[in-house]
């Protein structure tokens, strides 16, 4: 089963809010044909704790603006997960985005075109 359009376009809401917020190495990983539960895990790397706090809260203001909450949020610090059910994001610090490597985890599944520009800072 594909990702859903929905899904997507709150997935690029999501990944444009953490570029917003200098958010880096930001990923969306398409789990639509492994997981039942989650459709796309968005993956965000950021620099200290309130950083950290900063990329999820505005998360949470930009899909809340289209009308969707997490279903879920866990942990603080180095590591926050916000659950929107199709859409898992999670927002890590360096060493534990190197230290549990999800983007390896998952690295046999395609990765979904966020449209993102870089930009230097």
């Amino acid at each position: 089963m594909a990702v859903g359009k929905r899904t997507i376009e709150l997935t690029k809401i999501a990944a444009n809010a953490l570029a917003d917020k200098l958010g880096s190495e930001i990923v969306a990983i398409d789990l639509s044909e492994q997981l039942v539960l989650n459709q796309v895990f968005l993956l965000v790397t950021g620099n200290n704790e309130p950083q950290l706090q900063a990329l999820s809260d505005e998360v949470q203001k930009k899909l809340a603006e289209a009308g969707e909450k997490p279903a879920r949020k866990e942990g603080s610090g180095a590591w926050i997960l916000l659950d929107y059910t199709d859409l898992v994001v999670h927002i890590q610090s360096t060493e534990l985005r190197n230290y549990y490597m999800l983007d390896r985890l998952w690295n046999d599944c395609p990765k979904i075109d966020l449209g993102l520009v870089k930009v230097d800072r």
